[in-house]
């Protein structure tokens, strides 16, 4: 991944954030709704959430170094780490808002704008997550699909909260408008909970994906058949990155030479078909009982 890449659609989010503030914060004032208030909050915290990443990434992008040897894509995991922190909070801030609203219903005001207000606000962030949910995918990133699942969320959040709107308007009952923001509410918290899920994650160094897995092993097949033996295959992701290892088992007759291009063959293979990863081999013969102790790495 070209992590600098990544980092310039921050700045999208960013702009994004900054705008929707504004409109949904202009919105909330016309028309008095908690709704929209809790609209305007969760953009606060995409804007938040979309400056940490800014940082994050910027700091990802740095080369391995001494204290550092397997780089810092991890760095990653801090953004999502604390965006999913952030939407819990601002998801009991909404609901203690809604609450005192339930008790003391409001009427609302000038509906009309508000409701405009708040739909270009939902096209915005829309079109943004889109755009970052495309590039999180094609370029590995947690960072921008946890920006991305997190403005979407927001998207459904405004629609639920104009549908709310509607109803107090077609029915006259006000108190809709807090419960709409209560709903609201129960929503952040499942996105928050599904982001801290996938961070923790990664940090405790969970596999690749069962689809990347099998890629790999569609090369040791190749290999196999020429019978070369493979076993001890472990997988980890960091960020953007992945990082595998695995045992190679050859005839102990064969040379340092033809062993060690064996292990380049392989290595490149699995690099080819799966960019930004790691690959490291080890070399065992084939006859010797060692060799076999650690199959219970095996996965």
């Amino acid at each position: 991944m070209n992590a600098h890449s990544a980092r310039s659609y921050t700045l999208l989010s960013i702009a994004a954030a900054l705008l929707t503030i504004a409109l949904k914060t202009g919105a909330y004032w016309l028309t008095g709704s908690v709704g929209l208030l809790s609209d305007a909050l969760e953009s606060g915290i995409n804007l938040t959430a979309a400056l940490f990443a800014f940082w994050a990434l910027s700091y990802a992008a740095k080369p391995p170094d001494d204290d550092h040897p397997y780089g810092h894509s991890k760095a990653e995991y801090f953004s999502s780490g604390l965006e999913s922190a952030l939407i819990v909070i601002a998801a009991v801030g909404i609901a203690i808002t809604a609450w005192q609203r339930l008790l003391d219903p409001q009427p609302l005001e000038q509906i009309g704008v508000g409701l405009a207000l708040s739909l270009v606000a939902t096209a915005i962030n829309g079109g943004v997550a889109w755009i970052l949910l495309r590039a999180g995918k094609r370029l590995n990133s947690i960072a921008l699909r946890a920006d991305s699942h997190h403005l979407l969320t927001d998207v459904w959040t405004s629609f639920g909260v104009v549908i709310g709107i509607f109803l107090v308007q077609l029915t006259g009952w006000i108190i809709l408008d807090p419960i709409v923001a209560l709903l609201v509410a129960a929503n952040i918290v499942w996105a928050g909970m599904r982001l801290m899920r996938e961070t923790g994650s990664g940090l405790l160094d969970e596999s690749i994906p069962q689809a990347d897995q099998q890629l790999i092993k569609q090369v040791l097949i190749e290999y196999e058949q020429e019978g070369i033996q493979f076993h001890a295959l472990r997988t980890r992701k960091a960020g953007s990155r992945c990082f595998v290892s695995l045992h190679i088992l050859t005839p102990g007759n064969w040379t340092v030479q033809q062993g060690h291009d064996l292990c380049e063959k392989v290595e490149l293979a699995i690099a080819q078909l799966m960019p930004r990863t790691h690959v490291m081999t080890h070399l065992e013969p084939l006859e010797d009982p060692v060799s076999f102790q650690d199959q219970e790495l095996d996965r």
